[in-house]
């Protein structure tokens, strides 16, 4: 079976309190992830909530990625979706656990849109319907 994407779920722990609420650095730090792995930034948006807490998504060309804080608890939920071959989604990952200062997570890939096609290859841009 082939996929058309690979799907990071990802739980950071132990995360750098400070950073989990400051809605520019989270942005930067996504946005940065996405270009050291190659991925095309299409948009983004994020939202500061009260007393804290930040939700957002990357949209990349590829799919996206998406994160949610709880900075109480050090906390971060981010979901990385990438199709395609060029990308792979564990850059992503290792950035943003830098950036966040993460002590430990958990992660768990998933292989998403999966087809028997024959043996040849998905295309993962395909032509016009």
């Amino acid at each position: 079976m082939q996929a058309l994407g690979r799907q990071i779920l990802v739980e950071f722990y132990d995360c750098d309190k400070d950073i989990l609420t400051d809605e520019q650095a989270i942005r930067t730090a996504m946005i940065d992830a996405c270009k050291i792995g190659k991925a095309t930034v299409v948009t983004d948006t994020l939202h500061s909530f009260s007393p804290y807490g930040v939700s957002g998504v990357v949209v990349i060309a590829e799919s996206h990625v998406a994160i949610h804080t709880w900075p109480e608890y050090g906390y971060a939920a981010v979901d990385i979706f990438t199709c395609g071959e060029t990308i792979s989604p564990w850059e992503l990952f290792h950035h943003l656990k830098k950036e966040f200062k993460s002590q430990h997570s958990s992660n768990m890939e998933l292989r998403r849109g999966l087809f028997e096609n024959g043996g040849n290859p998905i295309k993962h841009k395909p032509d016009a319907l």
